[in-house]
């Protein structure tokens, strides 16, 4: 059940405005985790699925969440899920968002782009997009716009050519650092603030060349600025939260917003309730908006977008038990990082409206909604994709 409108209090005429501009603008999440998330699910898909899992998986909680996790996405592709995943992303307003392949090793990384071609081949009114205007040739002709991106580049080793064989299949974005070491250079989840070691200089080297966005989103302070440092392109985070609203590892400094700034870069915030304000049960599409406004004054308005990274296509359980096993393995502190909590005004993808309807009664102008919605993200690609 999609959640009531959240309270701006806008007037009739303010309302207009936003489901307008809502429905005018190309808008992109560019770390987007729908368009089905936990509480898109129907209500008997905790029950089942648990059973399933339990069945394949008896007495291993971290591999029954990952068989389910195989299992959604096959219902979504083909499955019971598919008319459900179609509808939400339909009913999101987004024009696009990122579809990720995972490069946490050589072997997954074939894996997933093979599943992610899976997910292009049979869901017709989905592109892959490449381009800037094939982007916005999905918003004119109605259909959805899928940019592959990877959030792991553990797999990689010091393997280029491997990195070139995903551009070649579609990656246009890489995240450097997911959290911890890798060969590149630090995660935002290190004690230290290690920077790119030399073959991460090589690798931004060749994404450069490549035309490959580089991302930041995970990386710690030192690897962020030597990213700024050494890319010839701008740089992006795209998905993370401002350091002096909230701490927390995953957000980052006014140095290093004002670092990717200065490359012409764009920092997409977050809708993670753990990591953009105090009280995970009581986070809105409010502490989100104090986000974007942060970045605006420190920056300007070209420098800030969308990258929610909430909610996953999980049920409850699978998420309880992802904060408990899985995420001290990813570098979250134990206790850390995501569960069954979400942002207030962002239960569901569907309620994406609530963004574009708070930048409204926030006073921002028709031109610079649409610039956090998806045009400052348009800019960076335009100049970088090849």
């Amino acid at each position: 059940m999609i959640e009531p409108l959240y309270g701006f209090n806008l007037t009739d005429e303010q309302e207009q405005r936003a489901k307008t501009l809502h429905e005018e603008s190309v808008i992109l999440d560019m770390l987007f985790q729908g368009p089905v998330g936990t509480y898109s699910l129907p209500e008997q898909a905790e029950d089942e699925l648990l059973s399933l899992a339990r069945q394949a998986c008896p007495n291993d909680e971290t591999a029954q969440c990952g068989y389910i996790e195989r299992a959604i996405h096959r219902r979504m592709i083909d499955g019971k899920y598919a008319d459900l995943y179609r509808d939400c992303w339909y009913e999101s307003g987004l024009t696009g968002g990122c579809r990720q392949i995972s490069v946490s090793s050589r072997e997954e990384a074939l894996w997933s782009a093979v599943a992610l071609q899976e997910e292009f081949d049979k869901k017709p009114w989905l592109k892959k997009c490449t381009s800037v205007e094939e982007v916005r040739q999905c918003k004119y002709e109605g259909t959805k716009a899928g940019i592959i991106t990877s959030q792991e580049a553990l797999g990689y080793g010091k393997d280029l050519a491997l990195l070139e064989l995903l551009y070649n299949f579609g990656l246009r974005v890489q995240q450097l650092t997911y959290n911890n070491h890798n060969l590149i250079g630090a995660g935002c989840m290190e004690p230290n603030a290690a920077g790119l070691s030399k073959f991460g200089v090589q690798f931004v080297e060749k994404c450069n060349e490549l035309g490959i966005v580089v991302d930041t989103g995970h990386c710690g302070k030192g690897t962020t600025l030597d990213a700024c440092k050494y890319s010839k392109a701008p740089v992006i985070a795209s998905h993370t939260g401002v350091e002096k609203i909230f701490f927390h590892e995953r957000c980052k400094s006014d140095e290093e917003i004002l670092a990717i700034a200065a490359t012409g870069g764009v920092v997409g915030i977050f809708a993670m309730p753990w990591f953009i304000a105090k009280n995970p049960e009581n986070t809105t599409v409010d502490h989100l908006l104090n986000h974007i406004d942060y970045v605006v004054k420190l920056t300007g308005i070209d420098h800030v977008g969308i990258g929610t990274d909430w909610p996953m296509p999980q049920t409850k359980w699978m998420a309880l038990t992802f904060k408990r096993y899985v995420a001290p393995s990813m570098g979250f502190a134990p206790g850390d990082g995501p569960s069954t909590e979400w942002v207030r005004g962002l239960k569901d993808y569907r309620s994406f409206i609530n963004i574009t309807r708070g930048l409204v009664a926030r006073g921002y102008t028709d031109s610079d909604i649409k610039k956090i919605l998806g045009e400052n993200w348009l800019r960076v690609f335009g100049q970088i994709w090849k």
